[in-house]
C-alpha cells in the first residue's frame, strides 16, 4: 500500500534511518553548495536575466529568500532533509510547471477538448489573430513552441527571443531579433509566452487560478496554507464582471508561486503516484503520458516539464526522471524508477548533479 502523509507540515513520516553514509553526503552536498545568488533577490530579478530597462522592470512582488533547503522522499516518507522546508519563497519557473497542471485538470474536466486544438477556438481576447497567432494550439503554448508574437503586460516577446536555457545557446544575444517559425517548427523558452498561456488558462477557468490550484491540488493533498502564487501589478482583468488576476509563469519580472520545500514534496508526490493522492484521483494517467512525452524539437522537455531523455539533464539521475526547474538552484526532481521525490532550494546548478550521484548511491545500498 502506498504511503501519503497526512495533512499539515508536522506530521509527515520519516523512513527508518539509513546506515550509508552517502544518504547524508547527499544532503550536505545540497546544502553546502550554496546557489551564488544573492539573499535579497531584488537585485536578482532587476539584472540576473539581462535585459536592459525598460524590459528589466520588476512587475510582481519580491521577496527576500531562505538559505539553501530541501527533503528526499522514498516511499513517501522522508530519508533525508536540510535546511528550514517549512519556509515559503519564490521558485521562478517551477510555476511553469504547475501551469502544465492547471492545463491537464481543465483537459480533464473537458474545459480543453483537445490540446492540438486551435487557442482562438476558446480565448477570443485579441492574442490569436491572424495572420500569425491564429495557428497556435494549446500543445504549441505547453511545448514552448508557439512562436506566440506580440506583448502581454508591457513585456514584448522579443524579450526572450534567442534565450539560452537548457544547455541550449541561443543563436544571437537574448533580446535581439529572430526571424519567426510558424508555430510548432522552433522551441524556445520564452516567459511572455508563457504568460500568455497563464492568462489564456484563466479565461477558460473563469476563475482565478490559485483557487483553482487550492481547490482541485492542494488542499487534496494536505498542503499548508502558506503558498501564494501572484501575478504583476498590470496583469488585471475582468471575467464575468469580476477582476482578477493573471498570475505569472516564473519569477522572471518578479511575482510566481512562493511555497515552502514541504509542499512541493507533496505535489512531487501526487504525480510520483500517477496523479493519486490516497484514495482520490487529482490528475488523470492520460494527462501524465501527454506532459512527460518529449518534444520531437527537444526531447528533454514535455508540457512545461523537463525530462531526462537519454540522461541528458542529469547524467547520475535515471532516464525516467523529470523535473520543475527554477532559476537560481530551485529543482522538484520525480523518479518514477527508484520511487523517489526530491525537493532542493536554493542550490548552485552546477552541483546538482553530483547531488543525485550521491542520492542514487545511497539507493543501491
Amino acid at each position: 500500500m502506498d504511503y501519503f502523509p497526512p495533512p499539515h507540515l508536522a506530521t509527515c513520516a520519516r523512513a527508518e534511518a539509513r546506515d550509508s553514509e552517502a544518504l547524508p553526503a547527499a544532503a550536505r552536498c545540497a546544502a553546502e553548495h550554496e546557489t551564488p545568488w544573492a539573499r535579497d533577490l531584488t537585485a536578482v530579478v532587476a539584472q540576473d536575466f539581462a535585459e536592459r530597462p525598460p524590459w528589466n522592470e520588476t512587475l510582481g512582488p519580491v521577496r527576500p529568500r531562505g538559505a539553501p533547503n530541501g527533503l528526499i522522499l522514498r516511499g513517501g516518507k522522508i530519508i533525508a532533509e536540510w535546511g528550514d522546508t517549512t519556509r515559503a519563497d519564490m521558485t521562478f519557473s517551477i510555476a511553469k510547471s504547475y501551469l502544465s497542471i492547471l492545463a491537464g485538470l481543465a483537459w480533464d474536466r473537458g474545459l480543453l477538448r483537445d490540446p492540438h486544438d486551435q487557442v482562438r477556438l476558446l480565448v477570443d481576447d485579441g492574442g490569436f489573430d491572424p495572420p500569425h497567432n491564429d495557428r497556435i494550439t494549446w500543445h504549441h503554448l505547453l511545448q514552448q513552441t508557439s512562436e506566440w508574437e506580440g506583448e502581454l503586460w508591457g513585456k514584448p516577446d522579443l524579450i526572450d527571443r534567442n534565450r539560452a536555457v537548457g544547455g541550449r545557446q541561443g543563436p544571437a544575444p537574448k533580446g535581439t531579433h529572430r526571424d519567426l517559425r510558424q508555430p510548432g517548427e522552433f522551441w524556445e523558452y520564452n516567459d511572455v509566452r508563457v504568460n500568455r498561456l497563464s492568462l489564456a488558462l484563466l479565461r477558460l477557468w473563469r476563475r482565478p487560478l490559485p483557487e483553482v490550484f487550492n481547490e482541485l491540488v492542494m488542499d487534496p493533498i494536505g498542503a499548508s496554507h502558506d503558498w501564494e502564487w501572484h501575478g504583476y501589478r498590470n496583469s488585471y482583468v475582468e471575467i464575468d464582471g469580476k477582476r482578477m488576476q493573471s498570475v505569472s509563469g516564473g519569477g522572471h519580472w518578479g511575482g510566481g508561486v512562493f511555497i515552502s520545500a514541504r509542499d512541493q514534496a507533496r505535489i512531487g508526490l501526487m504525480l510520483l503516484r500517477r496523479g493519486v493522492w490516497g484514495e482520490r484521483r487529482i490528475l488523470s494517467e492520460a494527462w501524465l503520458e501527454r506532459m512527460l512525452e518529449p518534444c520531437p524539437l527537444f526531447r528533454n522537455y514535455g508540457y512545461l516539464w523537463w525530462l531526462n531523455t537519454a540522461r541528458g539533464l542529469y547524467p547520475s539521475a535515471s532516464a525516467a526522471s523529470y523535473y520543475a526547474r527554477g532559476a537560481g538552484g530551485n529543482l522538484t526532481w520525480i523518479d518514477p524508477d527508484n520511487d523517489i521525490v526530491a525537493v532542493l532550494r536554493w542550490t548552485d546548478p552546477a552541483a546538482i548533479d553530483g547531488f543525485m550521484k550521491l542520492t542514487m548511491a545511497a539507493m543501491r545500498r
